[in-house]
């Protein structure tokens, strides 16, 4: 009798253990896996999900206005995308807000070859850009060509999928291409060594906020602390990564066995420098500063002819945020 009871008893903690009782929880990435991806499968496989109760998957999506439409049609519960395609989607009846950073300096930047170098924002008239129709830097162009006074209508924007930007300027079909630029070693691989050019945004007057982590108001109102679990299980990731990076890539290669560890080691690296600020170190990894995403904000009302102007309030909350410190450096 005896043995029938603690069988019993065994078999009621398997049905109420904790792995039964995860809750599922789907991050869009803006993209194939890069080195910007590293954090989320350190944090997968460390446990940092796990140990939250959360059972999480992360789905590659063609840019920034993919993983933002995944999210408000909920698709998915939380992704990753630029700040500027979250603000403008606000615009356009979207519930989706940003919830965290990933880059406090923004990566913004067009890629041109040695050979038909693009240093100045006016030179890119007459010229070609690759991206994806979704993708949060093509969404954000009107902003920074206004700024630069850049017509319009003298860019030529060509379709490409992500996946396709580096084989497209390779090959000269197309004359540049907007990508962030921790991609450089990634466009080096098939190009050399110098012979890649870039030319980041914010060397012409536009330090936005760009890479942000958002999600819908469903996943705020309904699921508040399991979107406050993800957060501060995917920013302990982050600091790890920061903490070690090699360590970070060994995870990154079990985990997507096809990336290139060397090439997306060094995107990794670059991205990295994006995060050391003063401004994490103070308030936590992924930290947002009002004024900085107001700021943003303005820039896209100006720029981005809007269909109603945006308030900074309702683009973002740091409600959800669990402070997780630098590592010591």
């Amino acid at each position: 009798m005896l043995k029938k009871l603690l069988a019993t008893a065994a078999l009621v903690g398997v049905m109420v253990s904790p792995a039964l009782a995860q809750e599922k929880f789907t991050f869009a990435l803006n993209w194939f896996p890069v080195g910007d991806h590293a954090a989320y499968w350190v944090a997968l496989e460390k446990g940092y999900f796990t140990d939250r109760g959360l059972d999480v998957t992360l789905e590659n999506s063609k840019g920034s206005g993919d993983s933002i439409a995944k999210v408000d049609t909920g698709a998915a519960d939380a992704g990753l995308a630029d700040s500027a395609v979250v603000i403008a989607s606000n615009a356009r009846g979207t519930t989706v807000k940003v919830v965290g950073m990933v880059f406090d300096k923004t990566p913004l930047n067009v890629f041109s070859s040695k050979d038909k170098p693009v240093t100045e924002p006016k030179q890119l008239e007459g010229m070609t850009i690759g991206a994806p129709p979704g993708d949060g830097q093509r969404q954000m162009w009107p902003a920074f060509a206004k700024a630069n006074g850049i017509d319009e209508s003298k860019v030529t924007w060509v379709n490409i999928e992500p996946a396709a930007k580096i084989a497209a300027l390779a090959e000269k079909r197309v004359d540049t291409v907007a990508d962030y630029t921790t991609g450089l070693p990634l466009y080096e691989k098939p190009m050399g060594k110098g012979n890649v050019v870039m030319m980041p945004w914010s060397d012409h007057g536009f330090d936005m906020y760009s890479m942000s982590i958002m999600a819908s108001e469903k996943t705020m109102s309904e699921r508040p602390e399991v979107l406050k679990k993800f957060l501060e299980a995917a920013y302990m990731g982050w600091r790890d990564v920061m903490a070690d990076p090699e360590a970070a890539m060994e995870i990154f290669k079990k985990r997507v066995p096809e990336i290139d560890e060397v090439l997306i080691g060094a995107n990794m690296k670059l991205g990295l420098e994006l995060l050391k600020t003063d401004r994490y170190r103070e308030n936590g990894i992924g930290w947002i500063d009002e004024k900085k995403m107001c700021d943003s904000v303005e820039l896209v009302n100006t720029y981005m002819g809007l269909p109603k102007k945006v308030d900074c309030k309702d683009v973002f909350t740091t409600d959800f945020l669990t402070k997780v410190d630098m590592p010591a450096q």
